[in-house]
């Protein structure tokens, strides 16, 4: 899956969450949305998945059926859905995020958001797992991020 700058969801009601246009607390039919936003991060479009488990993870909100989904995500074929749900569980829970993270840094690509869940969890068992991913990749925004990842978990002070 490319990422460019229009990488929007195929779906329009996601792409109503996107613009606020959704809620997803506070009344029944938003209790409504956030099980449709739920049942998106399962869609069969590799697209929707990505936005639908990003704007769960971004949720504050934290009740068994968000948490299973985030679970249920986080094993997702797609390596940016997995990074995802990652990052909604260690906002989350981070002993929970803990054995999740080093899945993600032992694996061949890792994206944003597992450096930003690592720097969360901020566990030192982590930072034999990161320490391959702080070497100069040609990306200075990639190669900060997992500097600070690196740092998180040496000095164990999460970075929001």
């Amino acid at each position: 899956m490319s990422m460019s700058e229009d990488y929007y969801p195929a779906s329009d009601f996601l792409n109503q969450v996107i613009s606020g246009d959704v809620t997803l607390v506070g009344s029944a039919f938003a209790e409504d949305n956030l099980r449709r936003l739920i049942a998106m991060t399962r869609d069969d479009d590799p697209t929707n998945r990505d936005w639908a488990t990003m704007l769960l993870s971004q949720q504050e909100i934290d009740t068994a059926e968000v948490r299973e989904a985030l679970l249920n995500a986080i094993a997702d074929h797609e390596e940016i859905v997995r990074a995802e749900a990652l990052l909604g569980l260690a906002q989350r829970d981070t002993k929970l995020a803990l054995p999740y993270a080093i899945m993600a840094l032992c694996s061949d690509c890792v994206s944003v958001p597992v450096f930003e869940a690592v720097a969360l969890i901020a566990d030192a068992t982590l930072a034999e797992h990161v320490r391959p991913w702080t070497e100069a990749s040609g990306d200075d925004w990639i190669d900060r991020l997992a500097r600070e990842a690196m740092e998180a978990c040496i000095s164990g002070m999460p970075r929001p």
